[in-house]
């Protein structure tokens, strides 16, 4: 289609490098990022890093040996990154529609193995359409985790992105990803502005249609991470968007059975990289190492059936189960990530995972 094409002559011809964006939708700000993964970055060729047009560090918990696709992977700086944490039995999948954009990552594809000292390469590179993973080659029920980083939104076809995110992940897999999101549905107007949908703007999705639209292709409902207000510097652009807001918020999607688990006690026991004593699971629930937190029947299930279930320690379900006193119907699918932006921003409080699209921060929405 037309917006896929303006996408492609977008970040393939009119971007050169970070600083000819317009907005702050599709850019890093500075935020704390674990040392683990600075690191891991610290080796990333500086020409990979100079050419990358992601927003944020998009980096989930407990990835070693994971099949990791990285959807919309650019010039490859998350693969390249991912590679070190996951490992030489791990490997990671970046498909990119821009082949200018894959070349600088292949280039590099040996420089990296060697510097990270691995025999074997455990990263490939795929020219494709995120709305066609199938197509492009990739097989079903192989990958483990699914990241992306702010280019769903530009996919004119949503939908189709999630079920074929379904269908390439093994059960138990996770969508977990960062994107704009907008307050309300835009018009037509908004949604064919070039430069808007360039900049991650025009093809925000209503959060609210996130939420449907996960539950209808099969996945657990979206668990909102982090949140962050997004703003235009571009006071043309300000007067077409008008009163409709966007934010950045980091999403985590499972494909797990539905109600096979009570709501239960479950302790976290701690070690995984970067979270070795506190694992911020979402906005809602932080679990600290070795402590019991009840929680309710959908997490429950997330935690037994996904990559997560070595990583606690299940107690059967003691009585009702109110996750911490909050009320049943209140939990991290159903916060409001413009009231947890608006939250985050008075807060101050930073994002210990580093953070996804512009998110630079996260609060305890259930409090």
């Amino acid at each position: 289609g037309q917006s896929v094409r303006d996408a492609k002559e977008y970040y393939g011809k009119r971007l050169k490098k970070t600083s000819d964006l317009q907005s702050n939708a599709c850019m890093t700000p500075a935020q704390p990022t674990p040392t683990f993964i600075r690191e891991a970055l610290k080796k990333v060729h500086p020409e990979v890093i100079a050419r990358y047009y992601g927003c944020g560090l998009l980096v989930p918990e407990s990835l070693e040996g994971c099949s990791i696709l990285d959807l919309g992977s650019g010039s490859g700086r998350d693969c390249y990154m991912l590679s070190q944490l996951v490992g030489e039995k791990g490997h990671v999948t970046g498909i990119d529609m821009t082949e200018g954009q894959l070349d600088v990552a292949r280039k590099y594809l040996d420089y990296h193995m060697t510097e990270f000292g691995f025999q074997k390469p455990n990263v490939s590179f795929v020219q494709g359409y995120i709305e066609a993973l199938t197509e492009a080659g990739l097989q079903k029920n192989s990958f483990d985790v699914i990241i992306s980083n702010c280019v769903v939104n530009l996919s004119p076809d949503k939908r189709r992105v999630l079920s074929e995110a379904y269908a390439v992940l093994k059960d138990g897999g996770e969508l977990y990803f960062s994107d704009i999101y907008s307050s309300s549905r835009l018009p037509e107007q908004i949604r064919n502005h070039k430069v808007l949908w360039g900049e991650c703007l025009g093809g925000a999705l209503w959060w609210k249609d996130l939420l449907q639209m996960a539950e209808a292709t099969g996945f657990s409902l979206p668990r909102l991470v982090t949140a962050t207000a997004v703003t235009v510097d571009n006071k043309e652009l300000q007067d077409i968007l008008g009163d409709f807001r966007f934010v950045s918020a980091t999403y985590r999607l499972f494909k797990v059975p539905k109600g096979q688990s009570k709501g239960c006690g479950v302790m976290y026991n701690g070690g995984i990289p970067g979270a070795e004593t506190v694992l911020h699971f979402d906005c809602c629930y932080t679990f600290n190492a070795n402590e019991a937190v009840e929680v309710d029947q959908e997490l429950a299930s997330i935690l037994k059936h996904s990559r997560f279930a070595e990583d606690f320690t299940f107690q059967p379900p003691g009585g009702s189960c109110e996750p911490r006193g909050i009320p049943a119907e209140v939990s991290a699918n159903a916060v409001d990530p413009f009231e947890l932006a608006l939250k985050s921003g008075k807060q101050g409080l930073a994002s210990a995972t580093g953070g996804g699209c512009c998110s630079t921060r996260s609060a305890d929405c259930c409090k």
